[in-house]
């Protein structure tokens, strides 16, 4: 919206919670967003321009808390939560007022100090805005500003042991900063009176920034949050499956996390056009994973450096080769000219993938098969013979021979031979770990029978790893670096285990997939 409009867009980390931060957490949102093309801007208030901390506001929070004290706009209330569930009521009735909203100003702020000072324990007393008991809406019913939690946080260790709610902070934040217009999703759509109320008192306390003369007052809009199906977007949910072990961590493959998919190498630019596909709406809809594959398609295609492998490898002996090997030479990207090309060895005996070959072959499988001719991709023409089994009867060798007149890849009497496969060399081939990624969950809607029950439609093949053989090229691929595995799909070199000689592969995508985006 800040690029749209010429405006800045701030980053703000919202520590109010002092048991669910980190430093770590705090690093990785700031590579998420610059790695997929973002740049926050503006003053900011940590020495990084555009960069801000709520909790660096924290002591002008307390001041405006006691100005609402003053005011006879807050008190300080001792009812349990069970007990304020009573009080508070159902929206179809008024609430009962708190035993203590009708405390003076005096004795109130007397409490606040001594909530501050750490005289009582967590949940004892807590700091609420008075507001409206009669209200339809839950959330104006003199809602909880400041709670006391005595835990050290992690950046201001222990200054404070009272702690301001989030809808307390958010909006005060916003003012401070100068923010125009603060975008929330949907389910903060009945927090904005509480909000607007906030901005409000500021407002009375004269707390309002002014730009080129004139008051900059902060408005909430709300937006439906973009929910894809197959997965799960709860942070509560996602936590679960980090710490029972069900994922490998937050940036494992499988999750909807910017984490996850820069290791399966979505690249940032599909992720956007997939967001611009989706659009900004007030409507609550599900999107379909295959839409964000597409637009990783689409660009890839363009972008990926072809390469080839084989992940379910046998086999295949050319019984009349003479000599060494000889070079292949393959377009590193057939759809651009300046990635040039690279020469791969081919030799005697190569890798070819097990579904290549077909003892019996079904009407139209033009691949390999006794009797029939096949391309070996870029090489030779190749005619099976026969294959050798094992006492179980499975493939485990085959042969054929090759026309020397055909190198290059086409017949010097003009035959047609339909099927080209793909292959490695097994003298120059490299071992590779394959790890093929698949959808978290086996239902659309993992939480069509509750939260709870969620874990029932796990995938159990959204990870299947596989030991290829790679063509030599791909042995010192970079962590990151995306390729076209030929006839097969996308894949990336993971960002940590891949290393030199040692090459490990994520899946990104299938290569092909029957769905089509609506124009």
């Amino acid at each position: 919206m800040a690029e749209l409009f010429g405006g800045e867009c701030h980053l703000r980390l919202d520590d109010t919670n002092p048991t669910k931060e980190s430093d770590e957490y705090a690093e990785n949102i700031k590579k998420d967003i610059r790695w997929l093309g973002f740049q926050w801007s503006g003053e900011g208030d940590a020495g990084e321009p555009g960069f801000y901390n709520a909790s660096n506001m924290f002591d002008k929070m307390y001041e405006i808390a006691e100005e609402l004290i003053r005011r006879g706009q807050a008190y300080c209330c001792n009812l349990t939560q069970d007990e304020w569930k009573e009080y508070r009521g159902v929206p179809e009735k008024p609430g009962t007022p708190s035993p203590s909203r009708d405390t003076s100003p005096e004795r109130n702020m007397q409490i606040f100090h001594e909530m501050r000072d750490g005289k009582y324990a967590d949940g004892e007393w807590c700091l609420r805005a008075k507001i409206d008991m009669a209200s339809p809406n839950i959330h104006f019913r003199d809602p909880v500003i400041y709670r006391i939690r005595h835990v050290s946080h992690y950046h201001l260790g222990d200054k404070w042991c009272v702690y301001p709610m989030y809808d307390f902070a958010h909006p005060i934040e916003d003012a401070l900063e100068g923010v125009t217009h603060s975008m929330c999703t949907l389910e903060f759509e009945v927090h904005r009176p509480l909000y607007d109320w906030v901005v409000d008192r500021m407002d009375e306390q004269g707390l309002l920034p002014v730009r080129n003369g004139v008051k900059i007052r902060t408005q909430q809009r709300e937006f439906a949050r973009l929910n894809i199906t197959y997965t799960v977007m709860s942070k509560r949910l996602l936590l679960q499956l980090v710490t029972e072990g069900h994922v490998a961590g937050w940036d494992d493959p499988r999750m909807p996390t910017v984490c996850g998919m820069r290791r399966r190498g979505y690249t940032p630019g599909a992720i956007r056009e997939f967001c611009a596909r989706v659009g900004v709406s007030k409507f609550e809809s599900e999107s379909d994973p295959a839409l964000l594959e597409w637009c990783v398609r689409e660009e890839l295609n363009q972008t990926a450096t072809r390469r080839m492998a084989v992940l379910d490898p046998v086999k295949v002996v050319i019984d009349n080769w003479q000599g060494g090997a000889r070079d292949v030479e393959l377009p590193n990207n057939p759809l651009d000219e300046s990635a040039g090309t690279r020469k791969i060895p081919f030799g005697g005996e190569i890798w070819i993938d097990r579904a290549d070959f077909m003892e019996v072959p079904e009407k139209k499988f033009f691949r390999m098969a006794p009797g029939q001719e096949v391309r070996l991709r870029g090489a030779c023409i190749f005619k099976c013979t026969g294959c050798v089994k094992d006492e179980s009867g499975k493939v485990v060798e085959i042969h054929g021979t090759w026309d020397p007149e055909s190198w290059g890849g086409n017949a010097a009497d003009g035959r047609k031979v339909k099927g080209t496969i793909h292959w490695v060399d097994c003298a120059t081939g490299v071992k590779a770990e394959v790890r093929l990624y698949d959808r978290l969950f086996t239902e659309k809607d993992p939480l069509k029978d509750g939260p709870s029950e969620f874990l029932k439609y796990m995938n159990p093949d959204s990870l299947k790893t596989v030991t290829a053989y790679v063509e030599p090229a791909l042995a010192e691929a970079k962590g990151l670096e995306r390729f076209q595995f030929e006839r097969t799909g996308y894949f990336v070199a993971d960002e940590f285990d891949s290393k030199p000689g040692a090459p490990v592969f994520n899946r990104t995508v299938t290569l092909k997939d029957s769905y089509k985006p609506s124009v």
